[in-house]
């Protein structure tokens, strides 16, 4: 507990990476973050004490991101630490946060099969957004996959899930490519005519940051048609089809829990209030969502708990819901995982995503993918939030 009097400030970590190979959708996560701490402190605070974000940028890379958590926990007295969009980054925080005991709260979709008493997950699960986009693939698009990422623990382990279950489902994956996290633009065009050459179906993309943006520039400039041979991620958002054009992402397909096109009254006001304050053409995103709900959790929990003692803390965070831009969303109290409302969406000519399908309910998460059939989900895994 860092109390020492009753208005002191609430100091919170924040660390996304404002340059390096991640940083637009870190910028992202980092505006969303420090825009829902100004509407806590807007709202008056922690019972009247503010909420104060100490920023580092640990320049996408993973041993930054350790050191950096380390000095927010033993020089700033930081408890709480907003942060990290890559799985390895994530790691490395959590050998900090475990070690000096804080708290990560992670708004990124990853791929499971991870629990830490130190951590407190708000981005979807493989349940939540490889499932459903499987099933739409397999279903609309065809059965010959290509599977493409960058070269790290996500992407091929989003790879593993999905090849189970095109396999499961009688279909094949005719090839595969991997790069590095940090390739440069030309890598791309071999593996652009390797996946010419094998004419799958579709390619599943699992590359990561300006990857991202590489890749899909390249498959345009090849002559590639997303009518005929569409991309499907669980990465590729707004803020990603802003930086390559949207001309560029139109026609292809993404699987997330938030697009900045489901409407509803929250999401709307919620926009308009951040477009007011970081302009008009800022757009939010599946990762802003959540690192922006994420502070609003941890802020009702600390009224609740009225310290940022972790043991104190993490009790008052498990169970408890927000009114997210995405919907309801509730924080399981067994995983720390959080509920999710899945959505498949095709990405438009204005850069804004069209819904294709979307679940009825929140998505309780199953990190561990006991069950990734959406058949056997039924009332266990699904939240009817009202």
């Amino acid at each position: 507990m860092t109390e020492t009097r009753t208005q002191e400030p609430i100091k919170v970590g924040v660390l996304f990476s404002e340059t390096g190979v991640t940083s637009v959708t870190e910028r992202s996560m980092l505006n969303a973050t420090l825009f829902a701490i100004h509407e806590v402190n807007e709202a008056g605070g922690i019972n009247g004490r503010e909420l104060v974000a100490i920023r580092y940028n640990p320049g996408s890379d993973a041993p930054a991101y350790n050191r950096l958590a380390n000095r927010l926990l033993v020089d700033d007295g930081v408890r709480i630490i907003f942060g990290c969009y890559m799985s390895s980054t994530r790691k490395a925080v959590l050998k900090a946060v475990e070690h000096r005991n804080g708290l990560l709260c992670y708004p990124a979709q990853y791929e499971g099969f991870e629990y830490s008493r130190n951590a407190i997950y708000c981005g979807a699960a493989p349940n939540q957004n490889s499932v459903q986009l499987g099933e739409h693939l397999l279903k609309h698009i065809g059965k010959r996959f290509y599977m493409v990422g960058s070269d790290y623990i996500w992407p091929r382990e989003s790879d593993r899930i999905m090849n189970e279950m095109v396999l499961k489902h009688g279909g094949e994956v005719v090839g595969r490519g991997y790069l590095k996290l940090d390739a440069e633009r030309q890598a791309f065009k071999p593996l652009i005519a390797e996946i010419k050459r094998k004419k799958p179906d579709l390619i599943f993309c699992n590359f990561v940051g300006e990857s991202i943006i590489h890749f899909y520039q390249a498959f345009a400039e090849a002559g590639l048609d997303a009518k005929s041979m569409p991309i499907a991620s669980l990465t590729t958002s707004e803020s990603d089809i802003q930086a390559m054009g949207a001309d560029v992402g139109a026609g292809h397909i993404t699987s997330a829990s938030y697009f900045q096109s489901v409407g509803g009254l929250q999401n709307e006001r919620c926009v308009e209030r951040y477009k007011k304050r970081f302009g008009s053409d800022a757009v939010t995103n599946m990762c802003w969502e959540a690192a922006y709900f994420q502070v609003h959790v941890v802020a009702n929990a600390l009224r609740k708990s009225n310290t940022d003692d972790v043991e104190a803390l993490r009790p008052a965070i498990l169970g408890s819901e927000f009114d997210a831009p995405q919907g309801r969303i509730r924080i399981d109290p067994d995983n720390a995982h959080s509920y999710v409302w899945p959505r498949v969406a095709r990405a438009g000519q204005d850069g804004q995503f069209e819904i294709l399908s979307k679940s009825a309910t929140a998505i309780r998460p199953d990190p561990y993918l006991a069950s990734y059939n959406p058949e056997e989900w039924g009332e266990r895994l699904a939240l009817h939030l009202t």
